[in-house]
């Protein structure tokens, strides 16, 4: 199966386009080398997606016919991300969450509901 299709079917991309760009840009390694989406993979491949600041590692366990629900995915893939690398996406991901400047346009819904329950 295609790199772009089964990044797309197992839902770590919304697009396959999206998917196919990710690889252009080479953020999608196998054996720290970037490949192409027209790549074929097989059962056993481990691949890694590099983020800004943090890595993700899989290793593909089965090929779906076409995109699988979110409750599916764990028969097709196998995340092995290192313990170190999740704590690193951790602190990232809470960082992102506290960088809106308040008072700067509109309250998001997350700021009216703590607003409400506020006041």
């Amino acid at each position: 199966m295609r790199v772009d299709s089964y990044l797309w079917a197992v839902r770590l991309y919304k697009t396959r386009s999206v998917a196919a760009d990710s690889l252009k840009l080479g953020r999608i390694l196998i054996e720290d080398q970037p490949i192409k989406a027209s790549r074929t993979l097989k059962k056993g491949d481990a691949f890694e997606i590099r983020y800004t600041g943090y890595a993700r590692r899989f290793e593909v366990l089965d090929f779906p016919k076409s995109r699988v629900g979110a409750g599916l995915v764990e028969n097709f893939l196998l995340e092995t991300t290192a313990k170190e690398e999740m704590e690193k996406r951790e602190r990232i991901l809470l960082s992102r969450k506290h960088q809106r400047n308040q008072g700067l346009g509109r309250p998001t819904k997350r700021d009216r509901r703590d607003l409400d329950g506020w006041i």
